[in-house]
């Protein structure tokens, strides 16, 4: 899938070479670009698409027999001049997400805020929303914002955790209830009802940046996700390790990636954020065995053996 994003990018310089002749000298050198630059132009140009567009409200209002329940935007011009724009819809949210850009692989220590806008065409019928440590079940549609279509799921639901993907999806995905199922259609395939639908816009800086694993995907472009969210899984623990991941979020920022409590004890080209790792501290005791369970597994709590302050799962100087 090509969703998944690893946030330790390794940002290179672009070389263009000339081919013609063997004195033909190496063309200019191309130097990344600033995310503090980046952000700026592409909110500049999703706010332009939000305020030029609208979605098929009127349909979702009002389904029409055999409906689809798809989102569709078209440009607010002639027959459509009085539509609602996107950037207008009540249903719109913005989100400010700070990006450090050293998790871009970069060291020129930019710290720069970002926009995420989503878009809750129909919020689910389940109470709840997922947060970005929990596995979710969903569909959905990846494009550009001129409509081109660069990544989509198969119809029926795929599951991954909310924080194996881009910033910019797993945090706008929190903001979705979902749906009743999986309902067994008989055929080897399930389906759900009142599911939540919407979609996503994100800056590169929440997306792929300069490293997209996709041809299609041009450095700098920002991106958007339609997606139906059938269901999601309360309090994941991803590694296992009896810690609900959302509780591994240290820093509280909304990015479970940059949270390492020992990676200055790893080995060397080894970074395992502690929502993927079973021993927080690597002090050579498990996670689990250094935090308080009820008698089914449950996390209950942390623990602080010594009163220092530090739980016993992030204190290797026990």
């Amino acid at each position: 899938m090509k969703l998944k994003y690893a946030y330790l990018l390794i940002a290179g310089l672009i070389i263009i070479s000339s081919c013609k002749k063997d004195d033909d000298s190496i063309g200019e050198v191309v130097p990344p670009r600033l995310l503090s630059e980046v952000a700026v132009e592409d909110d500049d140009e999703i706010v332009e698409f939000l305020k030029t567009h609208f979605y098929n409200k009127d349909e979702f209002d009002v389904p029409p027999v055999d409906f689809d329940f798809k989102i569709r935007f078209d440009t607010i011009a002639g027959d459509n001049s009085g539509k609602q724009s996107i950037f207008n819809s009540p249903n719109l949210i913005t989100q400010t997400i700070s990006v450090n850009s050293e998790n871009l692989g970069r060291d020129d220590g930019e710290v720069i805020d970002h926009k995420l806008y989503t878009l809750v065409v129909r919020q689910g019928i389940e109470e709840g929303k997922p947060t970005i440590g929990d596995f979710s079940l969903l569909r959905y549609e990846g494009s550009l914002l001129d409509g081109t279509l660069f990544d989509a799921s198969t119809n029926q639901p795929i599951r991954f955790n909310l924080s194996s993907v881009v910033r910019g999806f797993g945090n706008g995905m929190t903001n979705f209830q979902t749906g009743m199922g999986p309902i067994d259609n008989g055929d080897g395939t399930v389906s759900f009802e009142g599911y939540g639908i919407g979609a996503i816009f994100m800056p590169a800086g929440l997306a792929y940046f300069d490293s997209s694993p996709n041809s299609s995907v041009s450095s700098y472009s920002p991106l958007v996700f339609k997606v139906d969210a059938f269901s999601y899984e309360a309090d994941s623990d991803f590694d296992g390790d009896g810690i609900p991941s959302i509780l591994e979020d240290l820093n509280g920022n909304g990015n479970l990636n940059d949270d390492n409590s020992d990676d200055e004890t790893e080995p060397f080209g080894v970074f395992l954020a502690n929502f993927n790792d079973t021993d927080d501290d690597n002090d050579g005791i498990l996670t689990i065995d250094e935090i308080e369970l009820d008698a089914d597994g449950n996390f209950v709590g942390f623990l602080d053996t010594d009163g220092d302050g530090t739980p016993d799962h992030l204190d290797n100087d026990l």
